[in-house]
């Protein structure tokens, strides 16, 4: 996972994009990018949530079912799902029915309008845990790291839930607290500038 593929159009990208055709525009336009969108983290965390036992390209291709199901994760609007909305989802064939998780991104909604309420937005929270970067990235063969185990730690505190170590970490990958494009990926320098250039929360 820490090597890189040659795609087919000749850029040297991280090997899982060799996974599905459809990694290729998400590794090059959103994985590693920074982001200080509140309703967009609450997004990824949800979703990385559900992909916990399963593959990101099964979330991947149901992302825009997910997002109408759940109100386009505006959190002030999930928080006031009902039991019958739970009932109404686990209906959706267009998402992944799992009681567990549907209620877990309802208790997190919830969650989440107490941290804005506490921290100012999650941007601000999930930003102050930024470790300071390795010269030469992370290994890709890894799946935790301290920050996410002390952010996981810190969330279950609050009461999140679906917020482990490994579903923090992947997170963290996504949303860009760090850049683990692989060493020799065209898109790590992109994503190196991006960080520098955005303004922390």
């Amino acid at each position: 996972m820490g090597t890189t593929t040659i795609s087919a159009d000749g850029k040297a990208r991280c090997k899982w994009c060799d996974a599905a055709p459809e990694f290729d525009a998400y590794h090059d336009r959103e994985w590693g990018f920074p982001v200080g969108n509140d309703r967009r983290l609450f997004e990824k965390i949800c979703l990385e949530g559900f992909q916990s036992g399963l593959s990101w390209r099964t979330i991947l291709t149901k992302r825009e079912n997910f997002r109408a199901a759940f109100d386009n994760f505006d959190f002030d609007r999930v928080a006031k799902f009902t039991p019958d909305d739970v009932e109404r989802l686990l209906q959706d064939g267009g998402i992944i029915r799992h009681r567990g998780k549907i209620e877990a991104v309802i208790n997190n909604a919830n969650r989440a309008c107490e941290m804005v309420a506490t921290e100012g937005s999650l941007a601000a929270y999930f930003w102050r845990f930024e470790p300071q970067e390795r010269p030469n990235g992370r290994p890709q063969t890894a799946s935790t790291s301290d920050t996410s185990v002390a952010i996981s730690k810190d969330l279950k505190k609050r009461g999140w839930k679906f917020v482990g170590p490994t579903t923090v970490y992947a997170f963290m990958q996504a949303m860009g607290l760090i850049n683990d494009h692989a060493k020799g990926c065209f898109m790590r320098p992109v994503i190196d500038a991006a960080r520098r250039e955005f303004e922390r929360p």
